[in-house]
């Protein structure tokens, strides 16, 4: 299955929920995304169907090895691009926003390239 826009974002929802509360139930996935319950029901189906989760008897979603290796990808980029605009003086919700937007369409070797000029410009500035 091609994993699209909205499962990243369901992915990476699920580990920001895991990281921050434990554990994860479909109503905490609706309240962060502010989605509707039944939207959050059928993308929560088709993640189980195609791996990316498990639920369990009580309702706990977990991450497969599959999913969290998405979900830390999208995560990752989510945060690096937001911190980088941010530096370039935009304002800290507008750079979440466009993070969000950009951390999806950004080929591996893009994102790399500015992970590594990030990564130089951060030594050079903190003098190493």
């Amino acid at each position: 299955m091609t994993l699209h826009e909205s499962g990243e974002d369901y992915l990476e929802a699920i580990l920001i929920l895991e990281q921050e509360k434990g554990s994860v139930r479909a109503i905490d996935i609706a309240r962060h995304l502010d989605y509707s319950k039944p939207s959050i029901s059928r993308a929560v189906g088709l993640l189980r169907e195609n791996g990316y989760i498990t639920v369990d008897d009580a309702g706990q979603i977990r991450l497969t090895e599959g999913g969290r290796q998405v979900a830390e990808t999208i995560y990752e980029r989510h945060r690096l691009l937001t911190a980088w605009l941010i530096r370039l003086g935009v304002n800290e919700k507008t750079a979440a926003e466009d993070a969000c937007k950009l951390e999806h369409d950004l080929s591996v070797e893009t994102f790399t390239k500015l992970k590594e000029h990030i990564q130089a410009a951060d030594r050079q500035e903190s003098g190493k």
